[in-house]
């Protein structure tokens, strides 16, 4: 993706932790992505989805209130966004995790935080062969 159509490529970031967010939509940002949004939970997602229709979603796997498998599993995502890719982050590494994001159709990648310049690098080459 070259910087102009990064410009209007809208990413949302659901994650607990508040550096995190910051950490990655700096590093989005270096990448000319300006439309990045954070939010700190599934539920918190699903509001945001109402409102607005991002091209990627960053989804954290263990979140309170609602976890990023509760998210994938809610009524409103299955039925209105289920076209959004989405690329579920972990800090844990737990290969069952992988294992059960892996069934989700929408889920294209799976990746342990922190999230460095090479691996949101991939994820964009991973979506510009979709």
């Amino acid at each position: 993706m070259n910087n102009q159509s990064n410009s209007v490529f809208r990413i949302l970031l659901v994650e607990d932790d508040e550096i995190t967010n910051y950490i990655t939509t700096t590093k989005l940002k270096n990448l000319g992505f300006e439309n990045v949004d954070a939010v700190l939970n599934g539920e918190l997602a699903i509001e945001y989805l109402s409102a607005n229709q991002p091209n990627l979603i960053f989804l954290d796997v263990n979140m309170p209130v609602m976890d990023g498998f509760e998210f994938l599993d809610s009524k409103a995502v299955k039925s209105l966004y289920s076209d959004i890719p989405i690329v579920m982050l972990t800090s844990s590494g737990r290969p069952k995790d992988k294992e059960v994001a892996s069934n989700y159709e929408n889920v294209i990648g799976y990746l342990e935080k922190p999230l460095n310049y090479e691996k949101i690098q991939n994820i964009f080459s991973t979506i510009n062969k979709l």
